[in-house]
């Protein structure tokens, strides 16, 4: 399988919405920003279901092998940078956050601002995705790997169902709470999609029909009612408006994952491709991971700083947004990447084959954030040639 590059520009575009979100819109939130948090979601549950399909399909899979080399390439791939910036924020104590940290280092994140309906430590609020990326990884793969293949659809779609009937727990609440968009079920219906695109792929390569001319009547549904309905004061009618906000999205993201994998042709495909857009989405789990902190001390340094950076605005997003961009670059190069090439003592399947090298060393192991160590030439997973390539992807198919 070619490595789809036009998934790491989507990255880039989910990762610019939630920098506008916190630098730039009005109140330091958008719902633009949880958009793109949304659209990470999705992308996480396709590439995680497609790349353990992929080792399951290989001949010389075994189960214990692959689970234990999945959560090995997380670990490698996600904690280093994840701990170094909790080990930062120890350090300075920044905003008072070490008495929630412990939360944070066990992947708990989104409980500790659940249970506490506030974003304190602000610094730390983005981590509540993370947090839930990583209650998924822990769960998902011994589903995608251990469950017989045939139902695997039907399960993806009974995660979206149980994710949707937990919305309707909150009219009985009487009010929102932060709860309601923080514990797992909120966020596992974009995860699911996702994984039921991989799902679906692997036996068809066109989507249903419904999907591909309905949504943009569910684009269009979500943008009337974003900006032309207000938030009503009354809390089922909030409830009903929230939910829609959430789901009506899903089947435009699903299609727009889809049709960046492969890729896209023509004007939007060129986009796409474009070389600042690929390189943001390559360092985009760094922008995610330390912009809060970025941000955090652009405040701190105001009086050396010639432009507004205490407020929203452009200032802030221009200052703080490319210091995120330049340490993350320097965390990509320095320190994640040399990490990340460890991660080829760690195949999924027993090496020997085509498909056992590609399974292991050339799949994208795209986490929410996450993506594979360096850069693969000749647009090719493995850095084969296309023949060989298209082989492997016949040989998996069969």
């Amino acid at each position: 399988m070619r490595r789809d590059t036009q998934l790491d520009a989507l990255r880039a575009i989910a990762v610019t919405m939630v920098m506008y979100s916190h630098f730039f819109a009005a109140g330091g939130s958008s719902f633009w920003g949880h958009i793109g948090v949304r659209l990470f979601f999705v992308l996480s549950g396709f590439l995680i279901t497609r790349l353990l399909l992929e080792a399951r399909a290989a001949a010389e899979f075994e189960a214990v092998p692959a689970l234990k080399s999945f959560y090995v390439r997380r670990a490698l791939r996600i904690f280093p940078p994840y701990f170094a910036v909790l080990g930062f924020v120890w350090l300075v104590d920044l905003e008072q956050s070490r008495g929630s940290l412990a939360w944070h280092a066990l992947y708990l994140s989104n409980f500790w601002f659940a249970l506490r309906n506030e974003w304190t430590p602000w610094v730390l609020a983005h981590l509540w995705s993370l947090s839930i990326e990583e209650q998924f990884y822990i769960v998902w793969p011994l589903i995608v790997l251990l469950a017989p293949r045939r139902r695997l659809g039907a399960i993806c779609i009974g995660v979206i169902l149980l994710s949707l009937s937990y919305r309707f727990y909150w009219p009985i609440t009487g009010a929102p709470s932060l709860a309601r968009d923080l514990l797992p079920p909120a966020s596992m219906d974009a995860l699911a999609v996702g994984a039921l695109l991989a799902v679906h792929r692997t036996g068809t390569a066109q989507l249903p029909q419904w999907l591909r001319l309905g949504w943009p009547a569910f684009a269009a549904a979500f943008f009337v009612l974003q900006w032309f309905v207000p938030t009503p004061a009354d809390s089922v009618q909030e409830w009903g408006r929230w939910l829609l906000l959430e789901v009506l999205p899903l089947a435009p993201l699903v299609v727009v994952v889809a049709s960046c994998s492969p890729s896209l042709g023509g004007y939007r495909g060129r986009l796409l491709d474009l070389p600042p857009l690929l390189a943001l989405g390559r360092v985009s789990y760094g922008i995610y991971l330390y912009h809060p902190i970025v941000l955090s001390l652009a405040v701190k340094s105001q009086p050396w700083i010639p432009v507004n950076v205490s407020e929203q605005g452009p200032g802030r997003f221009l200052v703080a947004g490319t210091a995120t961009l330049i340490v993350a670059s320097v965390s990509w190069l320095l320190f994640e990447r040399p990490l990340n090439s460890l991660k080829r003592h760690f195949p999924y399947v027993a090496p020997g084959t085509g498909a056992a090298i590609r399974a292991g060393v050339g799949t994208i192991d795209g986490g929410w954030l996450g993506r594979t160590a360096g850069a693969y030439p000749h647009g090719s997973l493995d850095g084969r040639k296309p023949s060989l390539a298209r082989d492997l992807q016949r040989t998996d198919r069969s």
